[in-house]
């Protein structure tokens, strides 16, 4: 089994936009036999990659497919404050990935950007709330072995933002895990609501997964953040850009997750 799950970044990459859409328009236009189908095949891939590129789309994928919760405003942030103190609540941040060993930190542990922003958020979450804050994050399946991201999270925390985290949970692999491995330690410390932070088009996987695991004991609050703006003019929101790929292969992301159950 655990060869198996080896495997799942290999399998997601060659499933991601565009890989996949380009491997299907290879293989369309190297099939020997020409078809009348055979043009507008490749005409729809075409556009299909073309759109996989486009912030227009990402956007529309997070908001009408995947549909996550709405951020904390404020007579929610007012209402969870007013809330017990102590361990009863806690603030937990789901991992994004780490880099083993940045060298601009002397070869310490460190997150991805998007790693970087949860965190920011639960810490500013944590201080608005007046309650502790926890990081879940172990060393991911596509990574190789090291300090997990959770050591990471502390490091930063306390070296750069001269906090603490209460809970650091380092042995999840992935996003049902997140929920597994967490779940029980926050149980055995108190705790009876979760306020969980991860990116909005990550959050209802993560939701589902953390509510599964906490049954009826524990009340679990969505907190999303980074939800795709429309910053940009709508014309260049359908050219192709960086941002673009990155929405729209988040999307696809987690519909496989979804599909695989992680």
């Amino acid at each position: 089994m655990n060869s198996l799950y080896a495997l799942k970044p290999f399998i997601t990459a060659l499933l991601m936009p565009p890989t996949s859409l380009l491997l299907m328009l290879g293989a369309c236009l190297a099939w020997r036999r020409t078809t009348r189908w055979t043009r507008p095949v490749a005409a729809a891939l075409l556009v299909l990659l073309w759109l996989s590129a486009c912030q227009g789309s990402g956007r529309w994928l997070v908001r009408d497919v995947l549909r996550p919760p709405a951020a904390l405003d404020r007579p929610a942030l007012a209402a969870l404050a007013a809330g017990p103190d102590g361990p009863s609540t806690a603030v937990i941040v789901l991992g994004a990935g780490r880099y083993g060993a940045a060298p601009e930190f002397l070869d310490q542990p460190d997150l991805t950007p998007n790693g970087l922003a949860r965190l920011r958020y639960g810490m500013w979450l944590s201080r608005q709330l007046q309650q502790p804050l926890g990081y879940s994050g172990g060393v991911g399946w596509a990574q190789k072995d090291g300090p997990s991201e959770a050591d990471a999270a502390a490091r930063i925390v306390r070296d750069e933002w001269g906090g603490t985290l209460r809970w650091a949970e380092g042995r999840s692999r992935d996003t049902r895990e997140n929920a597994d491995f967490s779940v029980p330690l926050l149980r055995a410390d108190g705790v009876r609501r979760i306020v969980l932070v991860t990116h909005a088009w990550h959050m209802p996987r993560a939701l589902a997964h953390f509510r599964r695991a906490a049954g009826s004991g524990i009340e679990v609050v969505a907190a999303p953040f980074g939800f795709p703006g429309e910053d940009e003019r709508s014309l260049l929101d359908w050219i192709p850009s960086t941002s673009g790929v990155l929405t729209v292969q988040w999307v696809v992301r987690e519909l496989l997750g979804r599909a695989a159950g992680a």
